[in-house]
């Protein structure tokens, strides 16, 4: 075992399966002490089963970690709070959470329920509030955490997931806030948008070029709960992790300005828009047309 998180106290949220229990691992084998939470259920948020986070935490213990589970539904504020109440209550802190629990489900915009947009919602980007707001009051005192949510590339719009995109783009919000506020009580927040073979990526309808295995995710988490990562005051970034590849997002900021003399009209506006502050190019309609010209000549396409 190694010591990069030794003595630290650490939960991770959908931690039974797939990136949150490789991520579980890894903490545990860097000397964290592990609260794993995972509600158990299927892909599209039905069936919980307790014993999937009991599982994650034998192993550890079996492998000479620490690691106690809760199975409760973070997308309720009781369950996110019971997660880190878990964590003072075994180990008297908690010095990181990371929030990975997710759902699907698909349906095109106009096609999609309230029943499908609502427990997405809840799930990822609740679920990421739940443990952010329960954690940072801890760490707040401490003086010291580190927070992660789990965004994805889908952020930048989907086809058909938009409650998913929504919920990731919220998470990404919801983390340079986090950063923002805590920053002064010496609290970091980052967020990890991963591309890995999972149960959740295993119906995307075209190649994956870049993509990697959920063991690939955890070192980044590791070291941005690292004290190395907080001291190198890495907070409100976006990291994408896809096998080898590791890359940063943009923050966002304005690209162009024009002014009027006073107010303007939305004639003068048609007339100096798309010449003077124009448009910024969506790189994924491109990527769709590429997409259905590959389809249409019977390949997969590529992503």
């Amino acid at each position: 075992m190694g010591n990069f998180l030794s003595g630290k106290a650490v939960a991770v949220t959908g931690a039974g399966r797939g990136i949150g229990r490789a991520v579980a691992h890894a903490c545990a084998a860097e000397g964290a002490r592990l609260v794993v939470n995972d509600y158990g259920v299927s892909v599209d948020g039905g069936e919980p089963r307790s014993e999937v986070a009991e599982t994650v935490a034998k192993e550890i213990t079996a492998a000479g970690g620490e690691a106690v589970a809760v199975a409760d539904d973070v997308s309720t504020m009781a369950g996110g709070q019971r997660v880190v109440d878990t964590a003072l209550a075994r180990y008297g802190r908690v010095d990181g959470v990371v929030c990975v629990a997710g759902i699907l489900r698909e349906r095109m915009l106009f096609n999609m329920t309230e029943d499908e947009w609502d427990p997405v919602v809840a799930t990822h980007l609740k679920g990421t509030f739940t443990l952010f707001r329960a954690a940072s009051a801890v760490m707040r005192r401490q003086r010291s955490g580190a927070l992660i949510g789990f965004t994805s590339g889908n952020h930048q719009g989907s086809v058909s997931q938009a409650n998913y995109a929504a919920a990731k783009g919220g998470v990404i919000s919801l983390v340079r806030s986090a950063a923002l506020g805590l920053h002064k009580y010496g609290v970091v927040a980052n967020a990890v948008a991963p591309v890995a073979r999972t149960r959740m990526s295993a119906n995307v309808p075209m190649e994956l070029t870049d993509i990697g295995e959920p063991e690939d995710v955890a070192p980044l988490v590791v070291y941005l709960l690292s004290d190395r990562a907080r001291q190198q005051e890495v907070t409100g970034q976006v990291y994408t992790v896809a096998g080898p590849k590791v890359a940063v997002w943009a923050q966002p900021r304005e690209l162009r300005a024009a002014y009027a003399d006073g107010r303007w009209t939305a004639e003068q506006l048609a007339d100096a828009l798309p010449g003077t502050v124009g448009t910024d190019p969506m790189p994924l309609l491109g990527r769709l047309a590429r997409m259905a010209e590959a389809a249409a000549g019977g390949e997969r396409p590529n992503a």
